[in-house]
């Protein structure tokens, strides 16, 4: 294995992932081996030697359950088989054998907070009726009282999914509504239930027990309602109102994780990986989530800074992003976490645009120095960093052009609504080519050929033109290519201790150019310096005092052996350097 680490560590600095690099693998999209056009899990195992050169510890797994697919894969109809698409459990238990015989760990995607409603627990809590054994097991209520059920506005309240429309179903032969906070085939599980806790954690040991080596939790501190189910504030123009007050963080959120922790991790005797997905966790909550004394998770996922190019009509409406803003957001994550806790860092992920599209510059002069440039900004942070497929290659976003490229159900439930409503077609359309989750989900790019290497047959879902100058085969040819970069930026996190146990210093929080921020690791005299500027002119910057005679420790242009003040970074140069300081 890449580490040794005592289990009895100190804090999360101290922890075998404090040092890793996480991969996110998005199976439909990643490779596919029986040319159906939808990626499975030998594809996967057929490409472990291009994930063990890049030097990852980590494989993230979206889920690879039994589903429908109305969300792609994150309604799940069954916890405990691998869909057909994907290939079987035999599949699996040799791409996870084949993971760790390259020294590499699989953290398999959690999606507890609702299911399927094609899953046996939510076809008995429906079919059973108001008196079933089972229906408990989800979150259902009556009408609002003196309204027709079934009926506009009859709805238990007035929350509105995460996908658009009322958060309820009407189930006409039970006679009551069921609560689902994305997709209405995305019934919430009722965790207030003991029963639903037992069986979710009984299925968790099961995974571990086939060897996975942890969980990626799918919103995860959404499982805990108010049991009021009280009406959300209505916004100024819209239909619905924001149930989200007394969902996020709810009441009982830490008790239940706790208590997760207690029945499924702890006294394990394997090293295991927890990360929770938490929209709109707060920094303050996350120091308690992610506190090793308090036994509930290893470390989060936060949405603050990818919510810092959206304006007031939600993640549809694109505004540009503040690079004061992005500092200002980072930072109070880098500063709050710094003695308790754990961050995870990304740019991309399965629900994210692609980054270079989104915060750097995706045109041809500058989109391989932007891309390496936000490689570096991310990895020299505390945390752990998560990649997400094609993000070492520099993919983009791709060029979609009209509402039939499309594939993902919240891209498609928003131009059916706004256009519903009045809006401008082409405005909705804009706002989907900025945002929309397919531009994480176009198929990774390994080579020049029709369909970029990942299927003999027909994609799922269209690859992107671009794969013929950006793909894997020319990047590892490549010496200079973002994928080398990302090589070299992970073998940096694991052998600098500063980036596991060095602080972080902001610099110059004002300028709208330069990112700039130091790690000092004082109990081994090392402080590193990173400078990177946000732009497509030069940037011409004060130092500190005392980095003229640093050493070069990566740069995404040819780099100078020494920094003068004031010093020239060329357009999205970006830097790190070293230097000794005195213990």
């Amino acid at each position: 294995m890449r580490f040794d680490v005592p289990e009895n560590v100190a804090g999360p600095a101290d922890s075998w992932w404090s040092k890793a690099v996480v991969y996110q693998i998005y199976p439909r999209s990643f490779a596919d081996s029986n040319a159906d056009g939808i990626g499975d899990l030998q594809g996967i195992t057929e490409r472990l030697d291009y994930l063990s050169e890049l030097g990852v510890d980590v494989l993230w797994l979206s889920p690879v359950y039994p589903s429908p697919h109305d969300d792609n894969g994150y309604d799940i109809s069954d916890y405990q088989d691998i869909d057909p698409l994907f290939g079987t459990l035999a599949d699996f238990d040799r791409l996870l054998d084949s993971v760790h015989e390259r020294g590499m760990k699989l953290v398999m995607d959690l999606v507890v907070n609702h299911t399927s409603d094609e899953h046996p627990w939510f076809t008995a809590s429906r079919d059973g009726g108001p008196g079933g054994p089972k229906r408990d097991w989800y979150i259902w209520r009556p009408a609002r009282e003196g309204m027709e059920p079934g009926t506009a506005g009859a709805e238990p309240n007035n929350w509105e999914s995460w996908f658009s429309g009322p958060a309820w179903t009407y189930d006409i032969a039970g006679g009551e509504y069921y609560l689902h906070t994305f997709s209405r085939k995305q019934p919430d599980l009722n965790w207030d239930n003991p029963d639903v806790r037992q069986a979710v954690y009984a299925m968790m040991r099961w995974w571990l027990d086939r060897g996975v080596d942890g969980f990626r939790m799918d919103v995860i501190n959404l499982i805990s309602k108010d049991p009021a189910l009280p009406d959300g504030i209505v916004a100024e123009g819209a239909r619905y109102g924001d149930g989200s007050p007394h969902y996020v963080c709810g009441p009982r959120i830490h008790d239940y994780l706790a208590e997760m922790h207690r029945e499924v991790f702890a006294g394990h005797p394997r090293r295991l990986l927890t990360v929770g997905e938490m929209p709109g966790v707060t920094v303050e909550e996350a120091k308690l989530f992610t506190d090793p004394a308090r036994r509930e998770l290893d470390m989060v996922f936060q949405f603050e800074h990818v919510g810092l190019d959206q304006g007031p009509g939600g993640k549809f409406d694109v505004r540009p992003m503040k690079l004061t803003d992005l500092k200002a957001s980072l930072g109070r994550w880098q500063t709050g976490l710094g003695e308790t806790g754990w961050n995870s860092l990304y740019w991309n992920n399965h629900d994210q645009p692609r980054v270079v599209s989104r915060f750097g510059d995706d045109s041809p002069s500058y989109r391989y120095r932007s891309a390496k440039l936000l490689a570096t900004v991310l990895h020299l942070h505390r945390g752990t960093p998560y990649v997400y497929q094609g993000e070492e290659l520099a993919m983009a976003n791709a060029p979609f052009a009209v509402i039939d490229d499309f594939r993902d159900i919240e891209s498609l439930n928003h131009h059916r609504d706004q256009l519903a409503l009045g809006a401008d077609e082409q405005q909705v359309l804009d706002g989907l080519r900025h945002r929309s989750r397919d531009n994480a989900r176009t198929p990774m790019q390994w080579d020049a050929t029709e369909h970029a290497g990942f299927t003999a047959g027909t994609p799922w879902i269209a690859v992107n033109p671009d794969h013929t100058e950006v793909n894997a085969k020319a990047q590892l040819a490549d010496p200079d290519s973002v994928f080398h970069y990302y090589r070299r930026l992970i073998a940096l996190r694991h052998t600098e201790p500063a980036l596991t146990h060095g602080d972080f210093h902001m610099l110059h929080p004002d300028h709208e150019q330069l990112y700039a921020f130091t790690r000092h690791d004082a109990d081994r005299g090392t402080e590193l310096l990173v400078l990177a500027n946000f732009s497509d002119t030069d940037l011409t910057v004060d130092l500190p005092d005392g980095w003229e005679h640093s050493e070069t420790l990566i740069a995404n242009v040819p780099a100078t052996a020494s920094l003068t003040t004031p010093h020239t970074l060329q357009p999205w140069e970006a830097r790190v350097h070293r230097r000794r300081t005195t213990r």
